[in-house]
This record gives C-alpha cells, structure tokens and sequence, in this order.
C-alpha cells in the first residue's frame, strides 16, 4: 500500500517523511490554496536532499512553462494535474516525469472508464477525489468509492478525499486489482499545511 502526504510546506517535515518511509510528497503550486508551499520551500534543499520519497508537484490549470520551471527547479519526480488540463499536456510533461492525473467524482459521475478514457497512454497513475465547485481537491469529504470498484480503470489509481485514521479498515477492505494507494491530507494535520506525523506513523503501522 502506498502512502501520497500531500500538502507538505516544511523541509524538516519532508525529511520526517522519508525517515517513515512513505513514498509520495506533495507540494501544492495553486497560490490561492492554504497549503501553497510558495517562499516555505526552497527549490535548492529539495533538489540536494537526495530524497527516496518521490516528490509531486500539485498544479490546477497550469501553464505548461510554469509546470516545467517548477520540475527544473525543485527536481520534481511527479507531477499531479488537478484540472482540466487536457490528455496533450499529459502526453508532454509524461517525456519530463510520471504524471498523475486527477479526477474529481461528485453524485453525477456514473462511469469512471469514460471519464478516464482520454488520459489512458499519457500518464503513469489516475487519483480520484471528491468534487467540490468552489475547490479542486483539499475538500475533506469522500465520495462513493463503490464507483471505482465497478470500474476496469486499468491504471495504478489513489484514493483521496477526506481519508482519515478511521478509514484504514474500509481502505484494507477496498478491493480492485489497481488500487496502488491512498493520498493524505487534511485530516493528518495540526493546521493547514503542518502535518501531525504521529498520526501519519499510525496511518502506516494500520495499513501493514
């Protein structure tokens, strides 16, 4: 089972992370959020950390320019797309890094293989959040995941949206063969972008 910490705005924290052994960080680009890493994170400690865990930088509706400034700068090795960025810009960062594509699932979605079907050869993982209009993604709620059991999907996918630690036998319990993990967020925090890493280790210990 793997672990994605999204919304990380401190070095010491990422450090802490890769001492725990989870595997995906992420770092929020979109400015107007309240876990924007913005100044907090410098793009040279990052790129010197010779870090195991696999850093993701999380965008909404970027600028192609600015998405490749930020993996030049920071040594990105994911890059998570929150939007409606097309299956073109997918296609294009996919030669720079893995990308993950997201999905926000709210009470109309009734067939995941279609709103998936345009992403298929362009990037390396799907994340299915729950769909919030004033928000993409941080919402703290889930949706009906049955939608995914249903679904071929046929692409390692995450699980997010309102994941907490009461939520890790429903996680073991959730089965599909491309389940590859969970995303984390908001509910392993001691405020918006400080996470509680005692409550991330007893996420990890409940998963084994």
């Amino acid at each position: 089972m793997n672990i994605k910490v999204c919304g990380i705005t401190q070095l010491k924290q990422l450090q802490q992370l890769e001492g725990l052994n989870i595997d995906f960080a992420g770092f929020i680009f979109v400015k107007d959020s309240p876990r924007y890493m913005g100044e907090l994170l410098k793009g040279s400690d990052l790129k010197k950390g010779d870090f195991d865990i696999k850093k993701v930088g999380v965008f909404v509706n970027p600028e192609m320019i600015d998405v490749l400034d930020a993996i030049d700068e920071y040594g990105l090795d994911v890059v998570q797309l929150h939007g409606e960025e097309s299956a073109e810009m997918c296609e294009d960062l996919s030669s720079e890094v893995e990308v993950i594509k997201a999905f926000s699932i709210d009470a109309s979605t009734t067939d995941i293989d279609a709103l998936v079907a345009d992403y298929d050869a362009v990037c390396d993982y799907y994340l299915f959040d729950t769909a919030d209009p004033a928000a993409k993604g941080g919402t703290g709620k889930q949706f009906d995941w049955k939608l995914l059991t249903k679904a071929k999907i046929e692409k390692p996918f995450f699980l997010s949206g309102g994941i907490s630690l009461e939520d890790m036998d429903k996680i073991k319990k959730f089965k599909h063969p491309d389940f590859f993990g969970i995303d984390i967020n908001s509910r392993f925090e001691k405020e918006p972008g400080v996470k509680d890493m005692a409550l991330i280790l007893q996420c990890k210990q409940a998963l084994k």
